[in-house]
């Protein structure tokens, strides 16, 4: 690791960090959301609260005053601070990022955050497609009257939470780790706060030549129609029991299958099923063909063991993908869980609250995270592919500690 580490250090000290969050695009996602500079009286420039804000992400056990510190030494040392611009107290930063809001951070993380890892990154692809992953993960928040109004309390057979929490869905890249979509809520805040709601708004951004893996509880007939709408692949878990039709079993295993909406009452879902026996095509909006995979982990521990998988599929063609290699993909989900965990146990710090007092600025914070996040992954995946190694030899622990020591290339104006 040695040698692998030399490389980092070498990447950060250039300012590699710089081309993925570059100043003109934080420009122009301030334009934008119509929060260009208005300042007076020595106010921090909304371009430079954007950079504060995923520094606050690299630095959470740290104050206000203190990352407002390194980063104003590194406006200096790029000749990026004028004197006017006086540095400012805890007070003033909390009024810049009220002033400010979470739509440029929003902004600018989705013009930067795309996929990153190269054709020869380990476990990036299969075949032509590039993997990518599905899955939300949960923050607590201050436990202030705003929070818990707009983030709600989630309760439990022991009662009411300690925090409200706050809810983040994600796409992520499986090579890299790197999140390219984001939404961001509630947890208990009724209807709409689920990770099955939440991840919608983020299906219509799906890219052709993706392979998009999601467990179980994202399946729905609607959100598959949707997703596969836009020119990408899915194979999505389903539960054990689902009703799956067999219309012709294939030479690897696997077989075809036709997925029909669920409230088409049962003699017409049987036409159905007949006419894709018959290889008729079907109306779109009631049913689509897919294939699926079933398979079980016989050495596998705990409650899970023997237990039933079955994925379905948009790829039909079982040549292009033959069911050993998906079944070998989904499991590259779990590098989805890995990612979260950098994300909350790693860059945040496990237990750690977050700052803000109010439901805007937990929104923008988490959108630093998120930009700080995939920041390092994608820088995790350069150097890697540089050093000729995978990236998950790369320890991101490690990472982030010479990035927070080079927090001045890293985050440049």
């Amino acid at each position: 690791m040695a040698e692998t580490g030399g490389v980092l250090t070498d990447w950060v000290s250039l300012g590699v960090l710089a081309s993925w969050v570059p100043r003109d695009v934080v420009d122009e996602a301030v334009a934008e959301s119509g929060k260009g500079a208005r300042r007076s009286g020595g106010k921090l420039p909304p371009h430079v609260v954007v950079y504060l804000v995923a520094a606050l992400a690299l630095f959470p056990d740290e104050d206000y005053e203190e990352v407002v510190v390194r980063l104003t030494e590194t406006l200096r040392s790029w000749g990026c601070w004028q004197e006017e611009w006086e540095p400012p107290t805890k007070g003033a930063v909390t009024q810049a990022r009220q002033r400010l809001g979470p739509e440029p951070v929003a902004e600018v993380f989705g013009q930067v955050a795309e996929p990153v890892a190269g054709l020869d990154t380990a476990g990036a692809f299969l075949g032509p497609w590039r993997l990518m992953s599905l899955d939300g993960l949960e923050w607590d928040v201050p436990d202030t009257a705003a929070n818990r109004s707009f983030f709600g309390t989630k309760r439990s057979g022991h009662g009411a939470a300690a925090y409200p929490k706050a809810r983040v869905v994600t796409v992520s890249e499986c090579g890299s780790h790197a999140p390219v979509l984001a939404a961001i809520g509630p947890t208990a805040g009724g209807k709409g706060s689920g990770e099955q709601s939440m991840a919608r708004p983020l299906y219509g951004q799906l890219e052709q030549g993706w392979l998009l893996i999601a467990d179980r509880m994202f399946f729905c007939f609607a959100d598959w129609c949707t997703a596969s709408g836009t020119g990408a692949d899915l194979l999505w878990r389903v539960r054990a029991d689902a009703r799956l039709p067999v219309l012709q079993m294939l030479p690897d295993g696997s077989y075809l299958t036709v997925l029909i909406e669920p409230r088409i009452p049962r003699a017409q879902r049987a036409a159905i099923i007949e006419a894709a026996r018959a290889g008729q095509d079907l109306d779109p909006g009631r049913a689509r063909y897919a294939r699926v995979i079933e398979y079980d982990i016989p050495d596998r521990e705990g409650d899970g063991k023997d237990e039933l998988i079955a994925v379905v599929t948009t790829i039909t063609d079982y040549r292009a993908a033959p069911a050993l290699d998906l079944a070998a993909a989904y499991h590259q989900r779990w590098e989805h869980e890995t990612g979260n965990a950098q994300l909350k146990t790693y860059l945040r710090g496990p237990g750690r609250i977050l700052r803000s007092g109010s439901p805007a600025m937990i929104e923008q914070e988490l959108w630093g995270y998120l930009l700080a996040h995939f920041a390092i992954s994608a820088l995790i995946c350069t150097a890697a592919a540089n050093a000729g190694i995978d990236p998950d030899r790369v320890k991101f622990r490690r990472t982030l500690r010479v990035v927070r020591r080079a927090v001045g290339p890293a985050f440049p104006p």
